[in-house]
């Protein structure tokens, strides 16, 4: 490492040099540090906003899942099932799929060793569970809090290396020539008003980018409000972007933001919905579901097949997640109520539900009471998780919409999660490892596998210095000069409208651009986002130096929005319906209920897409898109001789 500084019109410029920097400090960010160093490349840094923020630290669901290989039973699994399965998802690289499979043990065993204290029986077993589209018990969880806890452990082996860290840092350009990454610019989000003080610039061969999915682009997420992204800079970057249509949508609280997933379906709560200012409660469920034992089974299954899935919407549990957006659209509130039983009846007929139901509440031994009694009976501490945070579901109802979850796309990458730009690679949700559909808990697997793979490039292909730093500062300077420009045209209004243009811009995209998704609406707003963009330095306004941090934001958010939106443009232009966790409106389809307004009326895809990768790179303000197959699961020769004798030659890590 070392430190400089330059001198410019308008501020100082403080020059950090590293051969790599990992960007982000959720659990693919920490792991990629603690990776790096293990294999021996130690001239490293992370970088992150605030060490406690983002979605591994602050996110979870009644029972948050991590996804590996088979570790106990008699079941038969193997390496080539468990990628098939990743592959089967749709729109996923065979290559990809078949790391995330290979490498799960080892990341797996990893987190074990560091102190994630996942369930193994008396003979040591790590017992698994089913989760959603998985066809084996590959699922594992230490509770609500699974990637909260990876993260401390990874942290804790981190910090025991002394791997300097620079917190409140906000990377906000990302520097490239061509198609080679060169280096970061950041505002210093302890000293925004001091100009000698507000940029940092770092000088690096590689950067492992860990900023997680691009969150803020919706106002309805689930995500925790400490989570924003960062994945617009790499787009405008030249970072290529892949499959970013595909997003995970589901029910989540508003406050605080969290999934109202598995036990807090099965326990059968009230769905009601009301007026702006809590009056005229009304159960809107009642009017879709006249038979009252059908709707408690459909609410059941809420919790097993959280996302929302067009799939499963004609008949099947989804359909209340287009009944709570109905709600939500047509300006009322809706909440889940556990005080009470759903419908007319004071108490259930257990014995009526559904199989799935009936079973699982039986071994339960919650056939009783009250949806909240139950609740406390199977999972008290997701009641205590809420009590904590000031909301007594003993008490009051809890408010939901459907939210954004997780995005499958984002930045497309390489078996060893490099971009298209040399030096860059992206780990975790930034990345686009997944597809259409992924088994639940599968991120946080791909998240440590990438991040391992990335490091290990690193340590064996690309060790070595940073460019000289006067050929540093030579490349960076107008992008420093610009930057201090840029502040400068955003500061001294009397008037700040960055919180009005942002909360306008993440609304429309939520009720246009996530889940339901109207082609005359996409274009309408993708053009909007297109034209705040172009003028984004002229029309943001800030009243003191504090929100330059928002306004770096935004600019990102608007980038972001407009490549995404330009995406699902592409998609239907293409020929592409209904898949996954997105309902494209077609009046050519079918309508799912005969009450539902004709926004959502729709086809279903056919799968001929699904063999098809979406590409996009943005250039001089315009997307270019591209297709191609999906790269197929390799056939490696196994022959352990042949294998051995290039791992001892070059450790099997090419390009």
């Amino acid at each position: 490492m070392s430190e400089a500084a330059i001198n410019l019109p308008g501020g100082r410029v403080r020059v950090y040099s590293y051969n790599t920097v990992v960007v982000g400090s959720g659990a693919a960010g920490l792991n990629a540090a603690d990776c790096l160093y293990r294999f021996g490349q130690t001239d490293i840094a992370l970088v992150t906003e605030d060490m406690n923020a983002g979605t591994s630290r602050n996110t979870g669901s009644d029972k948050q899942t991590y996804y590996k290989l088979t570790l106990s039973g008699g079941s038969p699994d193997s390496v080539r099932e468990m990628a098939q399965t990743l592959f089967d998802g749709q729109c996923v690289d065979g290559d990809i799929a078949l790391c995330e499979a290979a490498l799960s043990t080892q990341s797996f065993f990893r987190l074990v060793e560091l102190g994630v204290p996942f369930p193994q029986n008396r003979y040591g077993e790590y017992v698994g569970y089913k989760t959603d589209h998985d066809p084996r018990q590959r699922a594992t969880s230490i509770g609500p809090y699974t990637s909260r806890k990876m993260t401390e452990c990874l942290e804790q082996a981190v910090r025991a290396k002394d791997i300097p860290i620079f917190d409140h840092m906000q990377v906000i350009k990302i520097l490239t020539e061509g198609e080679q990454f060169f280096g970061l610019l950041c505002l210093d989000l302890t000293a925004p008003g001091d100009p000698d003080r507000r940029f940092v610039a770092f000088n690096c061969k590689n950067v492992i980018y860990a900023t997680g999915g691009p969150a803020a682009i919706y106002a309805d997420r689930s995500y925790p409000e400490s989570q924003y992204g960062a994945t617009g800079i790499a787009l405008e970057a030249g970072v290529m972007g892949k499959n970013l249509t595909e997003w995970q949508y589901g029910l989540a609280s508003i406050s605080p933001r969290w999934n109202v997933s598995g036990t807090y379906m099965q326990v059968l709560p009230r769905f009601i919905s009301t007026d702006p200012d809590g009056s005229n409660e009304r159960e809107f469920l009642q009017d879709f579901f006249p038979d009252e034992v059908d709707l408690l089974s459909k609410i059941f299954l809420k919790g097993y097949e959280w996302p929302f899935d067009v799939r499963k919407v004609a008949g099947g549990s989804s359909i209340i997640d287009l009944l709570v957006h109905r709600e939500t659209s047509s300006g009322r509130r809706v909440f889940l109520d556990f005080r009470y039983n759903p419908g007319k009846v004071k108490s259930i007929r257990f014995d009526l539900l559904a199989d799935a139901a009936r079973e699982y509440l039986e071994k339960a031994g919650a056939c009783f009471g009250t949806p909240i009694e139950r609740l406390w009976h199977m999972n008290r501490p997701a009641v205590e998780f809420y009590r904590e945070r000031g909301v007594d579901l003993f008490k009051e109802p809890l408010e939901i919409a459907l939210c954004a979850q997780h995005n499958n796309g984002g930045l497309a990458i390489n078996c060893w999660w490099e971009t298209n730009v040399k030096g860059f690679f992206a780990v975790g949700e930034v990345s686009g490892s997944h597809g259409v559909y992924r088994p639940g808990g599968s991120a946080l697997n791909s998240g440590q596998v990438g991040s391992l793979r990335a490091a290990r490039y690193i340590a064996a292909r690309r060790t070595g210095k940073p460019m000289p730093l006067e050929a540093f500062m030579q490349r960076a300077r107008p992008h420093m000069t610009r930057l201090l420009q840029q502040a400068e045209e955003l500061l001294g209004a009397e008037e700040d409208n960055i919180g009005t243009l942002w909360r306008q811009a993440t609304v429309r995209m939520s009720y246009y651009g996530a889940a339901i998704r109207n082609i005359d609406n996409i274009e309408r707003i993708m053009e909007e986002s297109k034209s705040e963009l172009a003028g984004f330095w002229q029309l943001a306004r800030i009243s003191k130096p504090e929100r330059l941090s928002l306004a770096f934001r935004l600019y990102d958010v608007l980038l972001c929005q407009y490549i995404y939106l330009s995406a699902m443009k592409d998609y239907v232009e293409r020929g592409g319906k209904s898949r996954g966790s997105a309902l494209y409106t077609d009046m050519s389809g079918k309508k799912p209920h005969s009450l539902l307004p004709d926004m959502f009326t729709f086809q279903l895809d056919d799968g001929a897409l699904g063999s098809q990768v979406q590409e996009v790179l943005y250039r001089d303000g315009a997307c270019h898109f591209s297709w191609r197959p999906v790269r197929p699961i390799p056939e490696e020769e196994g022959f352990f001789e042949n294998v051995w004798r290039s791992y001892r030659e070059n450790q099997n890590i090419d390009d």
